[in-house]
């Protein structure tokens, strides 16, 4: 593994200016695994100095379009399976990425090597997920880039990027923890399509993506004691600011709460128009 870059960060900045999604996922499992064995000998890789691109490299397909303008697939035809498999893939890419980018954007804050064994393990699992689903899209006669998708998820990158707990916030505390309130009905149409490669994949998807929500909610309460503030108060403040719309039931409590978020962090954020919170930062 001489090739790859001699620190985290570094990797993670060859992972967001890698274009092509297998290209990319390869590369995420490679780095995974040097910081794995690097932990593993009791000499962990520097994390060293990050420099991100202000968005990842992306492979010519799919053309990315705004949310509204999605064309509408019904899931009940073979061309709306592909076209929500193609979306749950697209989705997975772009969590490679982030998790990448938190450990190289905010490489400067001192932190626990913990953190780097989440968000990277994290990044393996998004990987592995990524080309889960490509795999599916390719038995079924499609693939990655055969669709348009929409560029919503790294938006929030870049909204939250001098922010590091507003990143926590609103990427996997609000848009991964929706992840867990769709991926049952997501299941069910495949269960009922008889495409069983689709149904153990997204049970995969569904078993690990806790832990990513979880990790986000850890890593939120652990800044929110280093700087002495209320957790729920400073969730609520951070997904008015950044987060745009109110969240939408129905919530999947129960995995919501087996990743460490409490119904009162996400019901009174339901409001159309909520009051300006107390204390809310610029």
């Amino acid at each position: 593994m001489s090739d790859l870059p001699d620190t985290l960060a570094g990797c993670a900045d060859a992972i967001l200016r890698t274009a092509d999604g297998r290209a990319k996922t390869a590369l995420s499992k490679r780095c995974a695994a040097a910081w794995f064995a690097s932990r593993e000998a009791g000499t962990p890789m520097p994390i060293g100095k990050g420099d991100p691109p202000d968005a990842p490299a992306r492979p010519d397909t799919p053309a990315l379009m705004e949310p509204r303008d999605m064309p509408r697939r019904r899931t009940g035809s073979a061309a709306g399976r592909i076209a929500l498999l193609h979306a749950v893939a697209h989705i997975e890419l772009n969590a490679v990425d982030l998790h990448w980018d938190i450990i190289s954007r905010f490489s400067d804050v001192k932190l626990p090597l913990g953190f780097y064994d989440d968000w990277v393990k994290a990044a393996d699992e998004e990987s592995k997920h990524f080309n889960l689903m490509c795999d599916n899209l390719e038995s079924l006669g499609s693939h990655y880039g055969a669709l348009p998708a929409h560029a919503f998820m790294w938006r929030a990158a870049s909204d939250t990027a001098s922010d590091f707990m507003g990143r926590l916030a609103v990427v996997p505390m609000v848009l991964e923890a929706r992840g867990l309130d769709v991926t049952p009905g997501m299941i069910e149409i495949f269960r009922k399509a008889e495409l069983p490669e689709a149904v153990a994949a997204l049970e995969v998807i569904y078993a690990e993506e806790v832990s990513h929500v979880a990790y986000g909610s850890k890593w939120f309460h652990f800044l929110c004691g280093r700087h002495d503030l209320d957790p729920k108060e400073t969730f609520h403040a951070l997904v008015r600011k950044y987060f745009h719309g109110a969240l939408k039931p129905p919530f999947n409590e129960e995995k919501r709460a087996e990743a460490g978020i409490p119904p009162d962090f996400y019901w009174p954020l339901t409001e159309a128009e909520p009051a300006p919170p107390r204390g809310a930062r610029d």
